[in-house]
């Protein structure tokens, strides 16, 4: 069952999402898939949401009506790499299935051009066993480019990934009325 889309929101982090966090953050099925490893303690998610989540310079909570369910992380490039950024996200367990991801991410990649004007392409790097997230991209447009062989160590393990974009010009032409 989805659940209403006018329901999830995203929002900056703040200090009371501590329990929230730990129920994604704390559990390695979401992790799996994160270079960040799996928080154990309510203290661990505490640092995290001062240290990590409220400085990043654009990461976002997936809420449902204000809880945090899951999070969307954007990594801008810099210098002469500026026009592109790299996005990923997450979401609790009990909501996998049921389109969060896909409403956070139409939400999302819109609100990332316009914070960020400069950028031109968004990229995703997806594990290649993990299907669900494949299918969230192309369900919000993302261009699947090709696989990665090899492409990087995570976990203690040389994974393959597949790339995807979403650029700048990809927006459906507006209507005018």
């Amino acid at each position: 069952m989805e659940i209403n889309p006018s329901r999830i929101t995203l929002r900056p982090y703040n200090l009371t999402d501590v329990d929230d966090l730990m129920l994604y953050a704390g559990d390695d099925q979401v992790t799996r898939h994160l270079r960040w490893n799996t928080l154990t303690s309510k203290d661990d998610a505490l640092t995290f949401i001062k240290e990590v989540c409220i400085p990043h310079p654009w990461r976002r909570s997936i809420c449902i009506d204000d809880r945090s369910i899951g999070f969307i992380s954007v990594f801008p490039g810099s210098g002469e790499y500026m026009y592109k950024a790299n996005i990923g996200y997450g979401v609790a367990p009990k909501y996998w299935g049921q389109g969060v991801a896909t409403q956070a991410l139409k939400i999302a990649v819109p609100q990332v051009f316009k914070d960020l004007p400069e950028l031109v392409r968004l990229e995703a790097f997806v594990d290649i066993k993990n299907k669900a997230s494949q299918r969230v991209l192309q369900k919000v447009g993302f261009q699947k480019e090709g696989l990665l062989r090899k492409y990087t160590f995570l976990k203690g393990r040389l994974i393959d990934f597949f790339v995807f974009s979403f650029l700048s010009t990809d927006f459906p032409p507006q209507c005018s009325s």
